[in-house]
């Protein structure tokens, strides 16, 4: 997992008849490989029109650090929708050889989930997604704890598509020669298959991502439209130990 920075410029994918006009964002994030974990942050700030040119603009700023391990995640989100904060979400992650664990949150201010066996921090289910492209399988389904939300884990299925080859990359030289493939992650609320609730997806995220955890395009669905990220900066950083 290569340490770097990707900047991508936000649009609107599909409207699917919400009455949203256009998009218009970006996003920037971060990893660093801090030498037993993995440092990351996001920030993306995101305008959305509606058809009679209303605009909504949100805000978030999202950091974490994770053991390589799988065992531990520490966490931070604060979003804000027009200037006022509307969410914060912090705290810590601790988890089992055997993927189970327990969430401390220090906001919302001692509320506790567990976490059943098999749950995947966020940077150990991109490097199980890219090693599961590697060796040929299509399907990654998982228990995934990201902190983004003040719940537990999330029951997610990663679906890879046929891992190519690299090819030169005279724009960006982090992907010059690596072997791609495109991912697409629906997310779906803990259990609801099980109890016979909807199966249908609460959120879903694609990307094309690339043989060093580099991706250069991302889709993010929300149901009602979906928004498209194209990278317009991909430049390594330092880190290791």
């Amino acid at each position: 997992m290569a340490s770097h920075r990707a900047a991508y410029r936000l649009d609107l994918g599909e409207a699917r008849n919400s009455g949203i006009g256009a998009v218009r964002g970006a996003m920037v994030f971060d990893i660093a490989d801090a030498c037993e974990g993995w440092a990351t942050r996001q920030r993306m700030t995101m305008t959305v029109t509606d058809r009679e040119g209303q605009e909504i603009e949100t805000v978030s700023d999202y950091a974490t650090y994770e053991a390589k391990d799988n065992s531990s995640l520490r966490f931070s989100l604060t979003q804000s929708t027009q200037g006022a904060v509307s969410q914060r979400v912090s705290g810590e992650a601790s988890l089992q050889p055997d993927g189970s664990g327990t969430v401390r949150f220090s906001e919302p201010a001692g509320q506790e989930e567990t976490l059943p066996p098999g749950t995947l921090l966020p940077m150990r289910h991109t490097v199980l997604a890219v090693e599961a492209a590697r060796a040929g399988r299509r399907i990654l389904a998982a228990p995934l704890f990201d902190g983004t939300t003040d719940e537990g884990a999330q029951d997610t299925t990663t679906v890879v598509t046929a891992w190519t080859a690299g090819a030169p990359n005279p724009r960006f030289p982090l992907l010059d020669g690596q072997a791609a493939g495109q991912m697409r992650i629906a997310f779906f609320e803990r259990g609801a298959a099980a109890s016979g609730g909807a199966s249908q997806p609460e959120y879903e995220v694609g990307l094309r991502y690339f043989d060093n955890g580099v991706a250069d395009e991302i889709v993010m669905d929300f149901g009602d439209f979906s928004v498209t990220g194209q990278a317009l900066e991909l430049t390594p950083l330092p880190g290791g130990c």
